[in-house]
């Protein structure tokens, strides 16, 4: 027997309760490989998950935790053996499959990756797969020839999960990074993680019928989307790249043609869940290599199965900040 969080669903009312139960190894899904995990995270899909409408899941009962890591205790594929430090970000995991809200999972041994010397599993879920998902977006802009210079980096969400690596690790490979938020309580958090400049939200949620503006942004992390996006697609230099990764803000995207025509910019978008296994791959090694491990610890808030809950719904009210790291055996 071991511990998990599991959502139910009443059949007669629709809705979803959580709670932390007891359940046998013989209960989990099919895989290829058992892990004894470790730690989870909290992400705003985990949120959706566990909140009373039951949001992305299908199947119940379910086990929510859209990534973790931990060691491999068994394993039918010889890709991975007992001991193995191991990581899983995406193939809706937690969402369809069971996932990281639990002592124990079972997967897939393709959704795995070999957790890069250099981190621990503690230190790869407070990266997670929002820091996956930052690592991505950095490496596609780079992938667009994105150059260090006097533009600053724009950073939008900067106090969530993925904005908050982003900022991180662009300040920590010498880029020049403006971090924006809405909370101006978050502003010394993110300027210890390397922010030069603060941007108040308000300033890009303002309306404007001008298609351009200045050219103030050499390249764009975007976790926010809708009427921020747009706004900021008129600002960014010629040639100028935005990775966007996130819907916070809609998934609707009120611009016109003409930054695409008129600057050359390019609107990249980045999906984390069915990423190949050489990206993954990469990524991991990439963070391992160029995530600052003091900035990485200064985002961490800890928590345990029984927290999650209340801490669910706290992420879909954008009241978290940074990571939140599950310890699941706490």
């Amino acid at each position: 027997m071991f511990n998990a969080l599991v959502v139910n669903k009443d059949a007669e009312s629709g809705k979803t309760n959580a709670s932390v139960q007891s359940i046998n190894v013989s209960d989990l899904p099919d895989g290829d490989v058992l892990i004894d995990v470790e730690f989870s995270t909290v992400n705003y899909k985990d949120g959706l998950c566990i909140g009373p409408g039951g949001g992305l899941v299908r199947n119940y009962p379910h086990v929510p935790g859209i990534d973790f890591a931990g060691t491999v205790a068994e394993s039918s594929d010889d890709r991975y053996k007992a001991g193995d430090r191991v990581v899983l970000t995406g193939w809706r995991v937690g969402e369809v499959h069971w996932g990281g809200y639990a002592q124990k999972a079972r997967v897939k041994a393709d959704w795995l990756v070999p957790l890069p010397d250099g981190l621990t599993t503690r230190q790869a879920m407070a990266v997670g797969t929002a820091g996956f998902t930052a690592m991505l977006a950095v490496m596609a802009l780079e992938n667009q020839g994105m150059v260090k210079g006097e533009k600053p980096v724009l950073v939008t969400g900067a106090a969530g999960g993925v904005g908050s690596v982003a900022t991180a690790i662009l300040a920590n490979l010498g880029y020049n990074v403006a971090a924006v938020t809405g909370r101006a309580e978050a502003s010394e958090y993110l300027t210890s993680l390397g922010a030069t400049q603060i941007v108040p939200r308000e300033e890009l949620n303002e309306t404007t019928k001008r298609p351009l503006e200045s050219e103030n942004w050499a390249g764009c992390v975007d976790a926010v989307g809708g009427d921020m996006l747009a706004r900021v697609l008129g600002q960014m230099c010629y040639g100028a790249s935005v990775a966007a990764v996130g819907l916070a803000g809609g998934a609707g995207l009120p611009a016109t043609v003409i930054p695409f025509l008129l600057r050359g910019v390019n609107l990249l978008g980045i999906d984390s869940v069915m990423q190949p296994y050489d990206n993954r791959l990469a990524a991991w090694q990439r963070i391992a290599s160029d995530l600052p491990m003091d900035k990485l610890e200064a985002m961490i808030n800890p928590a345990t199965l029984s927290d999650l809950p209340s801490l669910g719904s706290d992420i879909l009210k954008g009241q978290v900040r940074g990571r939140v790291v599950v310890d699941v055996n706490a």
